[in-house]
């Protein structure tokens, strides 16, 4: 069972941006229209920064999901590196033993694009994966939603990355770094 336990964040403040449709061009973040992949948001990790599209502003439960996986790229860069690895690990195994789909567009659209030497390899393809698997997944198991379009990762694994996101959190005393 997910937890209802508020999820709570601690270090420097994160600036929250609200624009209107957002859309990735070239590695860079646009707003309006013009060419481009549509995006929900973005976040400028150096710049302490996330830009939400306004549109989440009408759906409470979509923003809380959206909000959370952003913030959870703040986490993942002051995770240490064995910490990563065990996620990646979890990601290897699941992958290895035929995993379809994931916790949000994010990862299944790089999870989709991997190769099958990119694992091994510890592609930039495969970490990137790794990292949106991380996002998404925290969101799926701290977010509002009990149920999304995108959470199309099977039971079995969606139960066993719970358990590592409820461990994670115990370990942390309750208190993710951003």
């Amino acid at each position: 069972m997910r937890t209802r336990e508020p999820v709570r964040f601690e270090g420097a403040p994160v600036r929250v941006e609200w624009a209107k449709d957002l859309r990735a061009w070239r590695g860079k973040l646009r707003f309006g229209p013009g060419p481009g992949e549509e995006v929900h948001a973005a976040s400028f990790l150096r710049e302490r920064r996330m830009v939400l599209d306004e549109a989440l502003k009408q759906d409470p439960g979509e923003l809380s999901r959206i909000a959370l996986h952003e913030l959870f790229h703040f986490v993942w860069v002051r995770l240490g590196n064995p910490v990563r690895r065990q996620w990646e690990e979890l990601l290897r195994e699941q992958v290895q033993q035929g995993a379809q789909g994931e916790l949000g567009w994010s990862a299944e659209q790089r999870l989709r694009a991997l190769r099958a030497s990119d694992a091994a390899g510890r592609t930039r393809r495969w970490r990137e994966y790794v990292c949106e698997s991380f996002c998404d997944g925290a969101a799926w198991a701290f977010g509002i939603l009990q149920s999304h379009d995108e959470f199309s990762l099977e039971p079995r694994l969606r139960r066993r990355r719970l358990r590592w996101f409820a461990d994670f959190r115990r370990h942390r005393g309750g208190v993710f770094p951003i």
